[in-house]
């Protein structure tokens, strides 16, 4: 594992619940398999997922590859930030990127803001035990706050991350606007890297368009990084429903 990761569990984006729900449907098709033929084909679908996110849980744990902390390595590499002043995670869920941050940038304070909505099993106290385990607690601090709506003035910090959320702001209709939020708190002259499904057109337009769009709010230098691109990432996990539409916004304000 990355070293700025190391130490701390921060779960598994393929959810146990993934596993268990195709195993259960998997077998109750096979179960009606037997009164009628044509189930057989959902239990086959059904187990075929079973087996698949059994697969990306262990690729994206520590002892099947660690894509999942590779992942997030991957962004932290293109925040061309020299650590000095504050820094900025958005929706930072358990802390990985906040904490990591912190670890990788001594001099530093990072604050992680997130929802924390019912539907994840994370919160504030979570982020905080997690700082408190890796040596960072003093220069870390979690707020609850919806993305759409940071609760900071215009240029507060020196540095913004963001992983995999900006799609899952629910109450921003048009996502680039999630985007637009971010960048605001962000000083002149700062740096920001954010990652999500910026190749899912339906989100985001096309990717040029996209980055057009926020080279006209003012910003110095934006570039892009197609995620699925890095030769650290199977060839299965690069299908569009896992990793293979994402990608890395990244550059200066």
């Amino acid at each position: 594992m990355a070293k700025e990761f190391a130490g701390t569990d921060y779960g598994n984006w393929v959810s146990t619940r993934l596993i268990t729900g195709s195993a259960v449907m998997g077998a109750l098709f096979l179960g009606l398999s037997f009164l009628h033929p044509a189930f057989i084909v959902g239990a086959a679908l059904f187990l075929a997922s079973l087996v698949y996110f059994v697969y990306a849980r262990y690729a994206f744990s520590p002892r099947g590859g660690d894509i999942q902390a590779r992942l997030w390595k991957l962004l932290l590499d293109r925040l061309a930030w020299n650590g000095a002043g504050e820094a900025l995670d958005v929706g930072c869920g358990n802390g990985p990127l906040t904490i990591a941050l912190a670890r990788r940038h001594p001099d530093a304070h990072v604050t992680g803001i997130d929802y924390w909505g019912k539907a994840w099993d994370y919160s504030k106290a979570v982020c905080e035990r997690n700082a408190e385990a890796a040596g960072v607690a003093g220069r870390t601090d979690f707020q609850k706050a919806s993305a759409s709506a940071l609760p900071f003035e215009d240029g507060s910090f020196d540095a913004a991350v963001s992983n995999f959320v900006f799609h899952e702001v629910s109450d921003a209709k048009d996502k680039r606007e999630v985007i637009r939020e971010a960048l605001r708190v962000v000083k002149k002259g700062g740096h920001f890297a954010f990652q999500d499904l910026f190749l899912v057109e339906a989100l985001y337009g096309d990717v040029d368009d996209l980055l057009e769009t926020i080279k006209g709010w003012g910003i110095a230098e934006v570039a892009f990084v197609d995620t699925s691109s890095s030769d650290f990432i199977p060839i299965v996990l690069k299908l569009p429903f896992m990793v293979g539409k994402i990608g890395i916004i990244y550059g200066t304000k």
